[in-house]
């Protein structure tokens, strides 16, 4: 793994400065501690951060073609490397490496963008082609490298991996974006369309942006996209199969490493399969972590033990208090945008762990979003059924005036929110499922907003994209058409941020098997009784697993990392809490004395804001660090 940046000149071919790419590329160093490059040409200039996973000896980046013609610089993995390889080498490729970086050369090559459909990997990467005179971002299909860029004021284009990258080139004005600040306030994290920074943009999962000499900076260009559309026909037991083998494929194909590999094991569904397929083809014990907690209520040692008591792996544990809030700085600065998914936390003391052993960790992420395990599908295709028995005319009106005048209640599990059903009874199902996926509502948030914030938001919500994206959805049902918009947004935005900036943090590559792009396609066309049925999500899965996995590990409630930061907030982070009421940074934004009441009611009991107040802080951190 990697971190990368550059520098090109669209217009004219101006000189670049060396000492410039360096210093992007040093900004990042974290991302490659084993290496680093820079290769410069007249209008162009290339950076790379080497982590050494494949090919360790050679394959040192930017590489280029002889002659200099084609040049890459790339962060991520291609694991069908091999055979492209075999493929180019048939169409007469001369290669002088072992590792996947020279695969990119000759791909582009031979097919140009079209390379792009070829690959299976996890990959953010520019090519220079002097001949077209043109630079090629490209991004994978999920979204799990980041790649930004920004058009600066002398006319060129600057790219990194990660935001600090660009920040490090002096031209880059640190200039907050209100409409950035809305969306972190609704989601959580800044999502994928937007960046905190104006004028900064990330380019989105599954994109690319081919800029060319002599031409205006064009808009990306979608390459893949996931399709909800189809339905796999076929007998229940022959799914099962299918979908064990591209999970086997995932698997394998990611366990190629000339470094030492192991997993992230929580002793949930997801990491105890990939746990289970790794032990099916290694030959060695594989080597496992896991996290443990000192509240009994969220510690998964147990489970994530018996996992590797069965698999015999070489299990590594450690606890960690739940009072772990001392890293906030250290997030901060790996993040860079503001980031208020508190597992944060936890991943990233995971990481560490799994870094003491090994350098490539495995994890089951993406399988919730393929096969709806999260709760919220539940819920929301439940609702769905009742609004598809009930008019409009009748819903909206009824439902509302009962949630207005139901108690609220956020502190209870979801299915005793009677207020929080009832609302979203009463809206259309997009907009209600945008509601459960956000983190503040938008009268909490109007509520905390500036007069002059709320006037130069001028109705933007930050749920809007998530309204969009359903509304585009290619798929037939409502489960379909919420599993697209967490594609397009929280996967990429949320999940893949997390794990990607936690991990490069400690030198550490995360892969995640069951994102391979062939298994979330299949995924993807299975009818929704298959993914969610009876309250069950990832059915299917689990029914699949059973000759793997005892049923306490396959059907015990989905339990994640829990962070409690609403206690926090009335304990030892009490006082962090009222700080926020006198900060100048959030004044910006905010009103200070609504700020003050909500800190004062979480503190007393009278009302629930742990997570409003830990987005609080987190922005409060990154903005001060960012803008000063």
């Amino acid at each position: 793994m990697c971190g990368i940046a550059g520098i090109f000149h669209p217009a004219s071919p101006k000189p670049v400065d060396p000492a410039r790419i360096a210093a992007m590329t040093q900004a990042q160093a974290h991302r490659g501690p084993d290496g680093s490059g820079v290769w410069t040409a007249l209008g162009v200039g290339l950076g790379h951060r080497r982590l050494s996973i494949i090919d360790v000896a050679g394959s040192p980046q930017p590489m280029a073609l002889p002659g200099e013609r084609i040049v890459v610089t790339y962060n991520g993995e291609i694991y069908n490397f091999a055979e492209l390889r075999a493929e180019l080498i048939a169409r007469g490729a001369v290669f002088r490496t072992q590792g996947d970086t020279e695969v990119l050369l000759h791909a582009w090559a031979a097919w140009g963008p079209d390379m792009l459909s070829r690959l299976n990997g996890m990959f953010a990467f520019a090519i220079y082609d002097a001949d077209c005179q043109s630079l090629f971002l490209a991004r994978d299909r999920m979204g799990v490298k980041p790649l930004h860029y920004v058009e600066l004021a002398d006319g060129a284009v600057a790219f990194a991996s990660e935001l600090k990258g660009l920040l490090a080139h002096p031209l880059v004005r640190r200039t907050p974006d209100l409409r950035a600040t809305e969306d972190y306030m609704a989601l959580g994290y800044v999502p994928d369309d937007a960046c905190i920074v104006a004028g900064v943009r990330k380019l989105q999962s599954g994109h690319f942006l081919l800029m060319q000499r002599g031409r205006a900076v064009p808009s990306p260009m979608r390459w893949w996209d996931i399709d909800f559309s189809k339905r796999a026909t076929g007998s229940t037991r022959d799914l099962e199969a299918e979908l064990v083998e591209r999970m086997r494929e995932g698997v394998r194909s990611r366990m190629v490493a000339d470094v030492p590999l192991g997993a992230f094991l929580s002793g949930g569904v997801d990491s105890s399969a990939v746990v289970a397929l790794m032990a099916e083809v290694s030959r060695t014990p594989v080597q496992t972590c896991t996290i443990g907690f000192d509240e009994a209520g969220h510690d998964e040692r147990g489970p994530a033990a018996a996992v590797a008591t069965r698999f015999a792996t070489d299990h590594a544990v450690r606890t960690v208090r739940s009072d772990d809030f001392g890293l906030i700085d250290t997030l901060v600065a790996a993040f860079d945008e503001p980031f208020a998914d508190a597992s944060a936390l936890a991943t990233y003391r995971v990481c560490a762990l799994a870094r003491e052993r090994v350098t490539v960790a495995l994890s089951g992420d993406g399988a919730d979003e393929a096969l709806a395990g999260y709760r919220r599908y539940k819920f929301h295709a439940a609702e769905e059924r009742v609004r598809g028995l009930l008019p409009p005319g009748f819903r909206e009106p009824v439902f509302g005036a009962l949630g207005d005048v139901y108690p609220k209640a956020d502190w209870a599990p979801r299915p005793f929110r009677a207020k929080t059903t009832l609302l979203a009874l009463a809206q259309d199902g997009n907009e209600a499922y945008a509601g459960a996926v956000g983190v503040t509502t938008p009268g909490v948030r109007q509520a905390l907003y500036t007069p002059a914030m709320a006037r130069q938001l001028n109705g933007y919500r930050g749920e809007d994209r998530y309204v969009a994206a359903m509304r585009q959805a290619p798929g037939r049902h409502a489960l379909d058409r919420a599993q697209y918009a967490d594609f397009r947004h929280w996967l990429p935005g949320d999940i893949l941020t997390k794990v990607d900036r936690t991990s490069m943090a400690v030198g550490l590559e995360a892969r995640e098997p069951l994102l391979d792009h062939r298994l979330i396609e299949f995924c993807a066309t299975l009818p929704p009784r298959l993914r969610l049925r009876r309250g069950e999500g990832k059915w299917l899965m689990k029914k699949a697993l059973e000759p793997w996995l005892p049923r306490d590990i396959l059907y015990r409630p989905k339990m994640g990392f829990v962070t409690p930061v609403s206690a926090w907030f009335r304990g030892q982070l009490a006082e962090e809490a009222a700080a926020l009421a006198r900060s100048p940074v959030l004044a910006s934004w905010f009103d200070l004395h609504a700020i003050e009441r909500i800190v004062a009611d979480h503190r007393a009991g009278r009302a629930e804001h742990g997570r409003t107040l830990w987005q609080l802080v987190m922005l409060e951190r990154s903005a001060a660090r960012l803008f000063g």
